[in-house]
């Protein structure tokens, strides 16, 4: 017979629930900065690696690759505990939003390099004939386009990100799943704060999905 008490406490876990939920503000924060900037420099990443100029191709294909290629765990500690060893130390915050960027500037950078090429050329053709300049052409013609397309995966970027956060438990940082550790450990009861947990983040990509569906819904409508 299941022990479901074992499993879930109902009375630890409102009782956890606002401890747990001291951490909120650096899950949200870290997930959005790191995707806001993520964002920003992946715009950069992807014109440097569509760019006519081999070195900026070759710096931009080797950041792409090198942050793919790395667990963003490994990132974190190679951040947090390897840089002191180089005379560069930053707390844990600092440390998880320069990893978060640069992970996701790569991933958001392959993203937005694949929507401005599913641009229609002959988008290119109309706006040269009018004469617009090529930044005007970027930000009036191409860009309102492709972000159109480059939505739902970008979305699944930020969803991944908020799952992240909870990695960076690991190097201190006091986001929900930090504080569900030390409560956890505090009540010898970590499967119910855990569970408490997992339901949280849960709400939190429900939310994000649900503004996603509402935000696409809107651009199919202008």
């Amino acid at each position: 017979m299941i022990n479901w008490q074992a499993i879930f406490d109902p009375k630890l876990a409102l009782e956890a629930l606002p401890k747990i939920l001291e951490g909120l503000p650096f899950t949200l924060s870290l997930s959005l900065l790191g995707f806001g900037l993520g964002t920003f420099c992946g715009f950069f990443v992807a014109l440097m690696r569509m760019s006519k100029f081999p070195p900026f191709r070759w710096i931009a294909t080797l950041h792409v690759s090198l942050m793919r290629g790395i667990p963003l765990m490994v990132l974190l500690f190679f951040i947090y505990f390897g840089l002191p060893f180089m005379g560069l130390e930053l707390d844990a915050v600092t440390s998880s939003i320069i990893a978060f960027t640069s992970m996701s500037s790569a991933y958001i950078s392959e993203i937005i390099r694949s929507s401005l090429k599913a641009v229609d050329v002959g988008q290119w053709e109309a706006a040269r004939s009018l004469g617009l300049k090529t930044s005007v052409i970027y930000r009036k013609v191409i860009i309102p386009q492709a972000f159109r397309i480059a939505l739902p995966p970008l979305s699944n970027v930020l969803l991944d990100m908020v799952k992240s956060t909870s990695l960076t438990a690991m190097i201190t940082v006091s986001e929900i799943f930090n504080k569900a550790k030390i409560v956890g450990g505090a009540k010898s009861d970590y499967m119910t704060v855990y569970i408490c947990v997992a339901l949280i983040y849960w709400i939190i990509c429900t939310a994000y999905a649900f503004g996603q569906d509402r935000l696409e819904k809107r651009l199919a409508t202008y």
